[in-house]
Formats: C-alpha cells, structure tokens, sequence
C-alpha cells in the first residue's frame, strides 16, 4: 500500500526559475553538487537571499513507500538539526512521515560492566533527539526546495567535468550542459568527486569494520530509549521506532561482519538478542540487512575561492555517536550565514572573507569529533583487563556526576552557545 502522507512527485523543468542562459551556459550565483539531506538543507537555507541557485542531484528522492516499512538508513537528529529544520519549512513535514523522539540512552561496557545513562527530564527537555529515516528527510528538504522559485533543480544528473576560474567555476554536465557559478558547494558525499577534481586530500584511516544495519522487533518496549552496548569487535546500537521496532547499527570488525551476514535471520536473531543481554528480551530481524564500510576521514582544506565542501565530502565519521548528518546540517546552516553575511557586506560570496569564516567556524568542531570519535572507539576496542577496568570506572563515575552529564547532553543536543544562526533557540 502506497504511504498516503507522501505526495506525488512534482514536475519541474532544469532550466525553469533563477537561470540566465548565456550562449548556452546557464549562469547562477551557487551551485549546490548534492541533493541529499545536507546539500538539500544548504540550498534551501539560501533561497530567499535574492540568489541564483542549483542542484545537480543525480536520483530523486523517494516519493513513496509501502506503509509499515523502515529504511535501513535512519539518523539521530539532535535538537540543534531540529531547530534547523523547522526554520527551513521541513520539520512539519518530517514530522508527518515519521520522527520518533528518544527520551533516554544507556550505554554500557560488554567487558568492564560499566554504564552510563542520559535521560532528558533531568535537562528539563522533552527528548534527547528523533529518530528518522534519512528518506523522509530528504524528500522533506526537496519538497521544500521545489517551492521555492530561485532554486533549479537538476534531476537526474551528474557533473563530468569541473574547470574553475578567478571569479566563476564552469562545471560540464554528463549529458552536455554547461553551468557556471559564483560559487560551488561540493555536497556529493564521502567519495566527493568535485573534491578529487579540483585535488583537495583527505587524511584519515580505515576502521577495519563495517556497519550493519537492520530493523528488529524486540520482545520488550523500547522505552524511548536509545541502547548501546561496546563490545570488543565493536559497538551495538538500538535506536526506537515509533511502531516498537528498532533500528540496529552493529559495528563490527570485518571478521565479524561477514560472519553475521553469512547467517540466517533465525541465526543473526539469537546472536543479536545475545549481544544486547537480552536488554529488550529477545530480538527478531524483520527485513533485509546490509554493511557499510567504516572510515575516518577529514579534507585538509574546507575553502578554495569560489569553492566549499559541506557534510561528507569534508569529513567522514565513526556512526557510534550518530553525529554525522548533525555535522553536516551545522555546516550548511554556518556556510548559509557566511553567504548571507558577505551579500549584507557587499562582498563576494565565493571570495575568501566569506568561505573563510565558514572554515573557521566549522573545522576545530568537526576536528574535535572525529579524534573523540577515534579515542572512543579505540578505548572501548582494547580488550586489555586492566583497560576494561578504567573504562568501565570511568563510566560509571561520570554517571554519578550530574554536571558532567549535564555538559554532555547539551553538546550533543546543540544546546552550547558557539552555533549558526538557524540552529540557535528561537528568541522568547
């Protein structure tokens, strides 16, 4: 059965609103390479600016889905994602499809026994975040960018070629059109193709594991509350579902992996009910599964004139926070501020002062969180006894100190200070 909520695609044509076709270029201010949920949220956070804008997106979202399903894909929006959302017209919408708050987390140690929980009442907040699939976000996003009228979508399309100049980028389509921007934002994920061709490296390293996803009926109710185990091949989420179900994400070493998909669901169910401690009582896997390789990585340079990455293609991150399309929304709503500020300034938006406070708001804090990403995941890796014992200590005292738990839960609610205008509390 067709998802009623979902609405029929809408028709729009590549060279409609915003575009000035100039001997068969078509000019615009900001192209956007990328329609998924972060190059979707940026280009909407910049209607309205009296700009010129593009996507090149080479699918279009899903339109609709057999009522009941979950998408593999699922993300943890913090409220800082929320707030974002909201003011770019999506979170009705998103609210609509499917977005099941969480209102507590437990964590624990498989080898130390140590544990640690959040719980929202006690920062006197409804939840901690939602729970959504990534589908429903981004047609939330693209149905808000097709009403608005400075915004052109190219869908189905891919760029073959990218030639940049002092003042405007020239990007060759597959299917031969040219476009030319002001400025270009790479958008296009973690194998960014707009990074490689205009030859901005990347440090990082692999993980050597592979997450697993799937959605699974637990015997118990969820709670509201999202579970996560560490252990030593690598940490078990469980994130609740409205309908009872729970997204799982299991990240494990690739010895692992393949064992877990090499089995039965009969099989993966009992091993996965065994994993959690049968927390939630035992838990059935509805659906298929499937893996995704882990890596960490980071661009060495955000900003080139006339050129920025936001999300993925400027930094990949370890799932075991489950920050990383928070990250990438931070970007677009910091980058969106930037280009609003250099057009209030009369400055070029694909010049250096502007791209620059970009970088510089947005690199120390996505630094930060992939070396926390990459102490965490090392620490609770180490089998070492005496390892297992500090940790699950450490766990278990900061469990007990209320202000340090409080400080935890407003970083990743994105309630601290140092944040973009669109993800700021709305004024009393």
């Amino acid at each position: 059965m067709s998802n009623p909520d979902v609405s029929t695609p809408a028709a729009y044509a590549p060279c409609a609103s915003g575009a000035i076709e100039v001997n068969a270029r078509l000019t615009y201010d900001v192209i956007v390479v990328g329609g998924g949920m972060v190059g979707a949220a940026l280009a909407r956070a910049c209607a309205g600016q009296g700009l010129r804008i593009a996507v090149v997106e080479a699918r279009e979202p899903q339109r609709e889905w057999p009522r009941g399903e979950i998408d593999l894909r699922v993300s943890a929006l913090s409220r800082a994602s929320q707030r974002i959302l909201e003011r770019l017209g999506a979170w009705g919408r998103v609210s609509q499809l499917g977005a099941n708050p969480y209102r507590s987390m437990v964590v624990w140690d498989a080898l130390g026994g140590g544990r640690i929980e959040f719980d929202a009442h006690s920062l006197g907040e409804p939840d901690l975040g939602h729970i959504v699939e990534n589908r429903v976000i981004q047609l939330a996003l693209w149905e808000a960018l097709e009403t608005a009228p400075d915004v052109t979508l190219y869908c189905p399309a891919t760029i073959a070629d990218l030639v940049r100049h002092d003042r405007e980028s020239h990007l060759l389509l597959s299917d031969g059109r040219s476009l030319e921007a002001r400025l270009v934002v790479a958008a296009d994920g973690r194998d960014s193709l707009v990074r490689d061709l205009v030859g901005i490296e990347t440090t990082g390293h692999d993980y050597e594991q592979r997450a697993l996803v799937a959605n699974v009926r637990p015997l118990e109710w969820h709670r509201e509350t999202a579970w996560q185990r560490f252990l030593p091949t690598g940490p078990l989420a469980l994130l609740p579902l409205a309908d009872g179900r729970c997204s799982m994400v299991w990240s494990a070493t690739e010895e692992r992996a393949s064992e877990l998909l090499a089995m039965t669901d009969r099989e993966f169910s009992h091993a996965l009910s065994d994993a959690s401690e049968g927390r939630l009582g035992s838990l059935v896997v509805e659906g298929s599964r499937a893996a995704v390789p882990l890596r960490a990585q980071h661009a060495k340079e955000y900003v080139r004139p006339g050129l920025a990455l936001v999300g993925d293609a400027a930094h990949a991150i370890h799932p075991l926070a489950g920050q990383g399309v928070n990250l990438g929304f931070l970007d677009a709503a910091e980058l969106a501020a930037a280009i609003a500020l250099a057009g209030q300034r009369g400055r070029e938006i694909g010049g250096l002062w502007a791209l620059r406070r970009y970088e510089r708001a947005r690199r120390g804090d996505n630094a930060a969180m992939l070396a926390a990403m990459d102490l965490i995941k090392r620490v609770f890796g180490d089998v070492a006894p005496p390892v297992a014992k500090a940790r699950s200590l450490g766990l278990s005292l900061t469990d007990k100190i209320e202000p340090l738990k409080q400080v935890f839960m407003e970083r990743a609610l994105g309630l601290h200070a140092s944040l973009p205008p669109l993800a700021r509390p709305l004024e009393p």
